[in-house]
C-alpha cells in the first residue's frame, strides 16, 4: 500500500486539533449574531473581539487595525482597488512575480492608473536600491505593493527597507504576507507598513478566513457593502467560528515560532541535500540562505521534465505542487518562472513543509523521487 506524504503546505496546511476544538465549541455554544444586542449576541461579540485582540497582538498591531475577511485574495483586492478609488492612488509599483490576486488585479487596474514593475534580481527579490529613483520619477500619488515571500520560489523581500524608502517619498506600502504571517516574526509597528494581508489556512487554521491589517483604521472603505460590520469596512455577518479558528491558529503559530523555524528549515535543507545527491542535474531554485524556510522550489532535469511529473509523484505518494495552487490546472506557464527567466525545458516542482512533517517523511519522499528517476531512465531509448 502506497504511503502518502504531504509536502504542499504552501498551498494549504493541516488544521490543528486545537483549532478544530475551538471552532467546534464556538459553533455549538456561541451561536448568537455578534450584531445582536441581547445576551446571546453579546457573548458572540465578546468572542469576536477577543479573537481580534489575539490576532492584533500576534503581529504587534492594535485591535481596531484588524479587519476580518474571507481570504488573502479578497484582502489584496480590497487594498488595491480601494486605494485607487478612495485614497487617490494614481501609480502602483509592484513586481512581475506577485500572487495572482495582486498580479491579475493590477492588470485590470492598469486600464485606469499607471502600473510600474520594479526590477528584481535573478532569484526574484526587489532591487531596493533602485526603488527611490523610480518613486522620484513621477509626482503621482503612489502605492508600493510587494509580497513578503514569493509563494512559488520562496524568495524574501526586505519589507522594512521598502517601507522606509516609500514613506520618505510619500508613498504607501501594501504587502501580501499570506506566506509569512504565522511563520516569521511580524511586527507591523517596527515595519511601519500601511497594509498587510494574511490567510488562516497557511498557518494551520481554517480555509475561508483571513484578515487585513490597516495602519490607519478605516483607511479604505467598504469593499462589500450592505451593513456596518467590521467598522463599515466589510459588510456581512461575521463567520465567528472561523475567526476563532484563525485566532487560535495564529497564537499557536507564533508561540513557538523560533523552534518551528529551526526544525522546518532543517527538514528543507535535508531534502535539498538528498535530492542533489540522488538526482543528477537537479537544480535547487529557492535561495536557501535568503528565503522562506517552508518552501523548496526544484528544477528537475530535462529527462524527467514533463507535464505529468506532479501526477507521477502523486502516484508515488508524494503530494507537491507545480506552480502555485491558485493557478494549477490552468494550463498556463508560471508568470513567476517567466519573470526570472527560468529555462522552459525544466519542470519545476514546489515542495513545502510544516512543523507536522518528519525527517522520515522527507526520506521516503526522496526515495520515491529517486525510484521515479530510475524508472524513467530505464524507459529511455539507449
Amino acid at each position: 500500500m502506497t504511503k502518502h506524504v504531504y509536502l504542499d503546505s504552501a498551498a494549504t496546511t493541516l488544521v490543528s486539533k486545537e483549532v478544530v476544538e475551538a471552532m467546534t465549541q464556538s459553533l455549538s455554544e456561541v451561536y448568537g449574531n455578534p450584531s445582536s444586542t441581547h445576551h446571546f449576541g453579546r457573548i458572540a461579540k465578546g468572542q469576536l473581539e477577543d479573537s481580534r485582540r489575539n490576532v492584533a497582538a500576534a503581529i504587534g498591531a492594535k485591535p481596531n487595525q484588524i479587519c476580518f475577511t474571507s481570504c488573502g485574495t479578497e484582502s489584496n483586492n480590497m487594498v488595491l482597488r480601494k486605494s485607487v478609488e478612495q485614497l487617490g492612488v494614481e501609480r502602483i509599483l509592484t513586481t512581475a512575480i506577485e500572487h495572482p490576486s495582486v498580479y491579475q488585479t493590477l492588470k485590470e487596474l492598469s486600464q485606469k492608473i499607471e502600473v510600474v514593475y520594479l526590477p528584481i534580481c535573478p532569484k526574484g527579490s526587489v532591487l531596493v536600491d533602485q526603488l527611490e529613483q523610480i518613486l522620484k520619477s513621477s509626482p503621482k500619488k503612489a502605492l508600493v505593493s510587494v509580497m513578503h515571500a514569493n509563494n512559488e520560489i520562496g524568495t524574501l523581500n526586505d519589507i522594512e527597507a521598502i517601507c522606509n524608502i516609500a514613506h520618505k517619498n510619500g508613498a504607501i506600502v501594501h504587502s501580501d504576507m499570506v506566506q509569512t504571517v504565522g511563520h516569521l516574526v511580524i511586527d507591523v509597528a517596527t515595519l511601519g507598513i500601511d497594509f498587510i494581508v494574511a490567510s488562516a489556512h497557511k498557518f494551520h487554521g481554517p480555509k475561508g478566513i483571513g484578515f487585513l491589517y490597516s495602519k490607519q483604521s478605516n483607511a479604505v472603505g467598504a469593499y462589500i457593502s450592505g451593513g456596518s460590520q467590521e467598522r463599515g469596512m466589510r459588510s456581512g455577518t461575521e463567520g465567528l467560528a472561523s475567526i476563532v479558528g484563525l485566532s487560535v491558529a495564529i497564537q499557536n503559530a507564533t508561540r513557538h515560532i523560533h523552534e518551528d523555524l529551526k526544525y522546518v528549515d532543517e527538514l528543507r535543507h535535508f531534502m535539498a541535500k538528498k535530492l542533489t545527491e540522488k538526482i543528477p542535474n537537479i537544480e535547487i531554485i529557492t535561495p536557501l540562505d535568503k528565503s522562506l524556510y517552508t518552501v523548496l522550489s526544484v528544477g528537475f532535469p530535462t529527462t524527467m521534465s514533463n507535464d505529468m511529473l506532479p501526477f507521477q509523484l502523486d502516484m508515488k505518494g508524494v503530494a507537491c505542487s507545480s506552480g502555485s495552487a491558485c493557478s494549477s490546472g490552468a494550463n498556463k506557464g508560471s508568470h513567476v518562472l517567466e519573470a526570472i527567466n527560468y529555462p522552459k525545458d525544466r519542470k519545476v516542482i514546489r515542495f513545502s513543509f510544516s512543523k507536522y512533517n518528519t525527517k522520515e517523511e522527507i526520506e521516503y519522499a526522496v526515495n520515491q523521487i529517486e525510484s521515479l528517476y530510475i524508472e524513467m531512465h530505464q524507459k529511455m531509448p539507449q
